[in-house]
């Protein structure tokens, strides 16, 4: 990546002095090799456990160590910030802990289990406003706020306190290790308020290990601005990884991230969901989807990272147990394994008999079926969705649809159509 200059760094006796501050606040959290993971890219693939805080994410980190440095005048008219989740827990505990009271707005579609979260570490001390689809729509009501009632912004990555804190997970990382060199971090990106410390820390104490940065494919702020060589505003975003997505990376971040980072790779949605299935399945490790972002793009890395002593930042657990379904679902599309199609049934007993028997292979399942029967129609259409054991079966299974005339149309390269089933 090429060179530039930033006005800001983080400097590493700041990062010290934010590390001692959190003594007692924030956990100093393991660094543990996986077995599972070792093993498979035949590597020491190390865990940062972040998402064993007491508020199950890093953000604890930058959020308590901005509070506690602010001015009396500054919290006179109370604190404000936004956040998707994450960050909102470490603002409210922080709040309680201080003493300082706190509004919090948060987009609408945040799931039900951070919002409730929020609530329980803050306590009487903060208050929680559901506004807008995304973080972008709740940052300008906050900022809104703010500006109407000269409160104080907490800003959850754009900000050189909160980056010095999160840049506390990279001291500890260091201090932990007990194999030298480190050669990679992977590290998940959203606002960028981690990468941007975490790489500041690895520069000044360990300039060979490479900084990977990770994003969903759905938001790739960070690695369109990078691409832009300007920060980009994203026109849309997809929100599933929502402790991971935003529209804009943060300006201090940006710059210093673009020299500080290795690389920066998107991994696919889907792949996250697999992710957070096997790390639960294997070593009964929960995650959030943005907890899964480092470990998924390990797969892209597999040929360098060989032999070599490897560190995934895992960053949160704050997943809400009702995405399950949806987790499975997207994990089974990113596999190739669950496909919908329109399927046409004769109007003839029998059909979709004939359909199951013929059709369908001894390992094919049927797990939506949506029909709807028309009158003076010589066929009558279902939407049917199907799971399948191998992605080899999908190309044989079409053949036999349109031998016998069953088949439609194919839904899942149509997304016009099929989000309307996800």
């Amino acid at each position: 990546m090429e060179n530039v200059t930033t006005t800001y760094k983080p400097n590493l006796k700041d990062v010290e002095a934010a590390a001692e501050k959190l003594k007692g606040i924030a956990s100093v959290t393991p660094l543990i090799k996986n077995t599972q993971y070792s093993k498979q890219f035949d590597a020491n693939i190390f865990f940062k456990r972040e998402d064993l805080q007491e508020v199950r994410s890093y953000k604890i980190r930058g959020a308590y160590n901005k509070i506690s440095s602010l001015s009396a005048s500054q919290i006179e008219n109370e604190i404000v910030c936004v956040s998707a989740g994450n960050h909102a827990q470490g603002v409210a505990i922080s709040c309680k802990i201080l003493k300082i009271k706190g509004t919090i707005f948060m987009p609408s579609p945040t799931p039900n289990q951070k919002i409730e979260q929020v609530k329980m570490f803050g306590e009487d001390y903060i208050d929680v406003v559901l506004i807008g689809d995304t973080f972008d729509d709740a940052y300008h009501a906050a900022m809104t706020e703010c500006e109407r009632l000269n409160k104080t912004f907490i800003h959850p990555f754009d900000d050189e306190k909160v980056i010095e804190g999160q840049a506390t997970v990279g001291l500890e990382i260091i201090d932990q290790a007990k194999v030298d060199p480190i050669h990679y971090v992977f590290v998940p990106i959203g606002g960028g308020g981690l990468s941007a410390g975490l790489s500041s820390v690895f520069k000044a104490l360990s300039p060979q290990t490479k900084i990977i940065g990770v994003e969903p494919k759905g938001a790739p702020s960070m690695l369109t601005s990078i691409k832009n060589n300007r920060n980009t505003r994203l026109k849309t975003i997809e929100n599933f990884v929502d402790g991971a997505a935003v529209k804009r990376v943060g300006d201090l971040n940006f710059a210093i991230c673009k020299e500080n980072l290795h690389d920066v790779v998107m991994v696919d949605e889907g792949k996250i969901c697999q992710t957070i299935l096997d790390l639960y399945n294997k070593d009964a490790i929960v995650v959030e989807p943005a907890g899964a972002l480092s470990l998924s793009a390990l797969e892209q890395f597999s040929e360098d990272i060989k032999g070599k002593n490897v560190v995934c930042i895992i960053s949160g657990s704050n997943n809400d147990i009702t995405r399950t379904a949806e987790i499975k679902e997207r994990a089974l599309l990113y596999a190739n394994l669950k496909h919908y199609f329109i399927i046409k049934f004769p109007q003839r007993a029998g059909a979709l008999r004939e359909f199951v028997t013929t059709i369908l292979g001894p390992d094919d399942d049927i797990t939506h079926f949506e029909y709807t029967k028309k009158v003076n129609r010589e066929n009558d259409v279902a939407v049917v969705g199907l799971q399948l054991k191998s992605p080899k079966d999908l190309d044989p299974l079409i053949t036999k649809m349109k031998l016998h005339d069953f088949f439609g149309d194919y839904l899942n390269d149509k997304p016009d159509l099929f989000q309307f089933l996800i």
